[in-house]
């Protein structure tokens, strides 16, 4: 479990893994940040309470360099990947250990369960869960067990691990997705299992959702340049939206000026349709969105503004990390503050 700055999520995260039910023995391996929020302080107080929590030192902050140096630090046959910011259900690791016996498969992944605590995070969580904010993924609402392209978090076997290499630490985002690969490329399945059930807490701002897109979304560029045609297609629409907002934008702007004028003007005004239809189904999905809590009118007004954030977000920093590259790109949403205190 990397950490970082989640002195409001870590307790329930930790409680949530220590409490899973394996046939066998367990130990927590934290890869602890430079957090300035207390999180370390807690950390070193809930391993001095429970001999099964392991601490190593991530300096970096990076989320692949943890990830290997808890998996180095550790000491058995299976690797269960577990987010600060996540709770795993009852039954979670026995079953996804079950599941990877029977398929024989290098990594099994689930659902992740995206939910909040107000309305600003249940919006972002709704936003998670559906198609329309995410893509499609199976990992954010799959019902048919099967082979995937990646897995949310993953429990993996370590001689596959040891085998590809581990994490490439040169992939700051879109780490797990780019392991996966290196999974399948190597002969191994990745699974997904739609039993195996994990809560996410999304970020708590506007603005701090908005960092995290922004990262994610240049990284993908980063993995685009990388690996081409291996990126499915569902990445590439952010961009494109992007990019039919943009010329909306100079159309408008020739028309007002009189630049383009006549028939010019005419065919050019059919770039506004799609944006048309964007605004008219954020607008519909903010109006009939059901959630698991009650959604009300402020979770409304929030999902209207989340969902284009996602978007215009993460197909912005796609833009440039796929011209430029990620460079040193980093999420910066974990960096400073704190978090939404827990009822």
């Amino acid at each position: 479990m990397p950490v970082l700055n989640e002195i409001d999520y870590l307790r329930r995260a930790v409680e949530s893994t220590l409490a899973q039910e394996v046939d066998g023995p367990v130990e927590l391996v934290l890869a602890l940040g430079p957090s300035t929020d207390g999180t370390t302080e807690l950390a070193r107080a809930l391993a001095a309470d429970d001999p099964r929590i392991v601490l190593v030192d991530n300096p970096a902050a990076d989320i692949p360099v943890g990830l290997n140096a808890a998996i180095r630090a550790s000491r058995h046959p299976t690797v269960i990947r577990v987010d600060a910011h996540s709770e795993l259900s009852p039954g979670y690791a026995a079953r996804a250990l079950a599941t990877l016996e029977r398929t024989r498969a290098g990594n099994v992944g689930g659902i992740m369960r995206a939910d909040g605590r107000t309305p600003f995070q249940r919006a972002a969580a709704w936003a998670y869960n559906s198609p329309i904010g995410l893509g499609g993924g199976a990992y954010h609402g799959g019902s048919r067990e099967a082979e995937a392209e990646s897995a949310y978090l993953g429990v993996m076997r370590r001689a596959v691990l040891d085998e590809i290499g581990l994490f490439d630490e040169t992939v700051r985002r879109g780490e797990d997705w780019e392991l996966n690969l290196r999974i399948r490329s190597a002969g191994y399945r990745v699974w997904f299992d739609p039993a195996l059930s994990v809560t996410y807490w999304p970020r708590e701002s506007w603005a701090r959702l908005a960092r995290q897109f922004r990262a994610t979304g240049r990284w993908r560029g980063e993995l685009f340049r990388r690996f081409g045609r291996r990126n499915s297609l569902k990445y590439f629409a952010p961009p494109v939206l992007l990019v039919v907002l943009a010329l909306a934008a100079v159309v408008g702007a020739l028309q007002a000026t009189g630049v383009l004028a006549g028939a010019a003007a005419a065919v050019a005004s059919l770039v506004y349709l799609p944006v048309a239809a964007y605004a008219l189904l954020v607008a519909g999905v903010a109006l009939t969105a059901r959630g698991i809590h009650p959604f009300g009118a402020r979770e409304r007004m929030w999902l209207a503004a989340v969902l284009p954030t996602m978007h215009l977000s993460w197909g912005a920093g796609f833009v440039v990390g796929a011209m430029r590259g990620a460079d040193d790109t980093v999420d910066t949403s974990r960096l400073s503050g704190r978090n939404t205190p827990l009822p």
